[in-house]
């Protein structure tokens, strides 16, 4: 039996500690919503705010959903710019933050359990 479940951002989703400085961050797909290979952050960073960094076993895809920003390759010190439309789509291991202003939604696929427990402990 399929499963269709509609999860409303403000409504639904929890605080997570991801933002260095202004913004917010939130974890809308989940394994307390019952999420179990693919997570979806949601990220909003005002200028000059930044994610924390970030790394995870398995490749992790986002879209900026809106403004203009940046990704950071961690590992190599390479900025890139993005903006509004842009998919971002990172290989496992790679470490990156994004900085703002910006908002990007998406996450590791499958789920890293570490970075669920880090965050909800």
């Amino acid at each position: 039996m399929s499963t269709i479940r509609v999860v409303e951002l403000e409504k639904d989703s929890i605080d997570v500690d991801l933002v260095i400085g202004g913004g917010r961050s939130r974890a809308v797909s989940r394994p307390g919503f019952g999420a179990s290979e693919r997570s979806v952050f949601y990220i909003e960073l005002d200028g000059g705010s930044s994610s924390k960094e970030l790394k995870h076993p398995h490749e992790a895809v986002y879209y900026v959903v809106s403004g203009k920003g940046q990704v950071v390759d961690t590992d190599s010190g390479i900025t890139y710019d993005v903006a509004e439309g842009a998919v971002i789509y990172l290989t496992p291991n790679q470490g990156y933050k994004f900085i703002g202003p910006a908002v990007f939604a998406g996450g590791p696929c499958p789920l890293d359990m570490d970075l669920y427990q880090r965050l909800l402990n």
